[in-house]
């Protein structure tokens, strides 16, 4: 009866909204180039954002890493504007949750800073849902999903999803020690 229980517990659990961010390098003039959000429901949305004038910070390195080239987010990008008022309104009242909190929540700010705009949603580490037990077994659960998905490494919106399906698996791991 005990496992029954703990299998429709981790059924129900809704599972958090992650947001992952893929930037133009690393270091003090970066800046946003690419979100994805794994929402609840599993459904994931992403968004290229086009550069401001200002925005000029490259690095090789990033590039490698996202394999996102500067001259797409001028091409496919959307305004920073667009990508703000969507955001808020897939994620109004909500908190999300990032893997990269330091490094993410001040992306972010500049984006919303640029965008003349406020975020209606929090953003929180990733790591404040982890009890001891997840931080033993999150490595092995993340890459084990990955090396069973085709998804991209570093595009966003995979990045978020392999983040909520981890998530989900140490859950349902951990519930049962």
């Amino acid at each position: 009866m005990m496992n029954y229980s703990i299998r429709i517990h981790a059924v129900l659990t809704k599972p958090p909204i992650i947001i992952d961010l893929e930037a133009s390098g690393f270091g003090r003039n970066s800046y946003p180039i690419e979100i994805g959000i794994a929402l609840s429901s599993g459904k994931t949305e992403c968004f290229l954002i086009r550069p401001e004038a200002g925005w000029t910070h490259w690095t090789q390195e990033s590039e490698r890493l996202h394999g996102i080239r500067r001259e797409q987010l001028f091409q496919y990008g959307r305004p920073i504007t667009e990508v703000t008022d969507r955001m808020n309104q897939l994620l109004e009242g909500e908190t999300a949750y990032t893997d990269g909190w330091g490094v993410d929540q001040g992306w972010l700010n500049l984006l919303f800073d640029c965008a003349h705009r406020r975020p209606r949603f929090r953003l929180e580490s990733l790591q404040s849902l982890f009890n001891e037990q997840y931080f033993a077994i999150w490595d092995t659960i993340k890459n084990k999903i990955f090396a069973e998905s085709d998804f991209p490494r570093h595009r966003a919106s995979n990045d978020a999803r392999v983040l909520q399906l981890t998530y989900l698996e140490a859950q349902n791991l951990t519930q049962h020690l």
